[in-house]
């Protein structure tokens, strides 16, 4: 038996210093990809019966929510071990993350090109059924100047709050670097509460004209996308409080910190365009 244990654990030995040594590494056949893409649905249908006010068992909501989420939970959980605890993200595979990241990022510029797109669509030349003005006829848009610049402001500066945290990591100040984390945490809260104060006052909803479906569309997906980068940083903000975070190595909360500069940018655009050109 004995010789066996040392058998099993001296082949253990040679596939670990093979994949130390080779600069890729290929993942082990994984569950969680696939239960994520199957609980999607599901949860997505309860967010709609949701926005419907559709009555549903608690019991129903609770189950689809553990479905969605719990298979997350474990696939984050499998990607930290493999790159905080076993070492096995070296700085190849980093380029690719890195790679596939910016990839990402650039899908998600397209999807908002084209919210702005139909934006300068029935903006630029409005159509006989709006009035032939825009904003249209009876909408009494949202002033660009409370508390839609009020977000600007925080949206931008909490920005530069996650870029300095990232800066402090890497000069080795990780108290400061968490501190400022946790600034830019706050400032993205405050934003989504302005955001719905603001939604709760408007004079017009989602349904009066194209106006309204394209305003709430924009805003509400740009908040949607405030609200995931918020829990980025917090799961980053958790992550770099247990010292998963090192000055060499530190992907995950650079990866935050870029999708919500990727966030702030997005909105700049709006506020431009649908809040001050395309509103009073």
């Amino acid at each position: 038996m004995n010789v066996i244990k040392n058998t099993n654990m001296q082949i253990n030995m040679k596939k670990l210093n093979y994949q130390i040594k080779n600069p890729f590494y290929l993942v082990s056949n994984s569950p969680w990809p696939f239960l994520v893409a199957m609980a999607l649905i599901p949860f997505i249908l309860l967010i709609v019966d949701i926005l419907h006010n559709i009555q549903t068992c608690a019991y129903d909501k609770i189950l689809r929510t553990t479905l969605f989420f719990l298979p997350i939970y474990y696939w984050f959980y499998d990607l930290i071990v493999e790159g905080t605890f076993l070492g096995l993200h070296t700085t190849r595979v980093q380029k690719g993350l890195t790679i596939g990241f910016i990839l990402f990022l650039l899908s998600e510029v397209m999807f908002f090109f084209a919210i702005f797109w139909s934006f300068f669509y029935f903006s630029v030349s409005p159509s006989v059924w709006i009035g032939n003005i825009w904003p249209p006829k009876g909408i009494n848009p949202i002033d660009p100047w409370g508390i839609a610049l009020l977000n600007t402001i925080i949206l931008v500066s909490s920005g530069f709050f996650a870029n300095y945290a990232h800066i402090l990591l890497i000069s080795g100040d990780r108290n400061r670097s968490l501190y400022m984390l946790l600034v830019t945490i706050a400032l993205g809260v405050l934003f989504t509460a302005f955001q719905l104060y603001e939604y709760n006052s408007a004079e017009f909803s989602i349904n009066d004209s194209v106006f309204g479906s394209i305003f709430f569309f924009s805003t509400g997906f740009h908040g949607l996308h405030v609200l995931i980068g918020t829990l980025f940083l917090i799961f980053s903000f958790l992550r770099h409080l247990f010292y998963h975070f090192m000055r060499e190595h530190h992907l995950g909360l650079k990866f935050a910190i870029w999708y919500w500069h990727f966030v702030d940018v997005i909105w700049i655009f709006l506020y431009l365009f649908v809040y001050i050109w395309g509103g009073k």
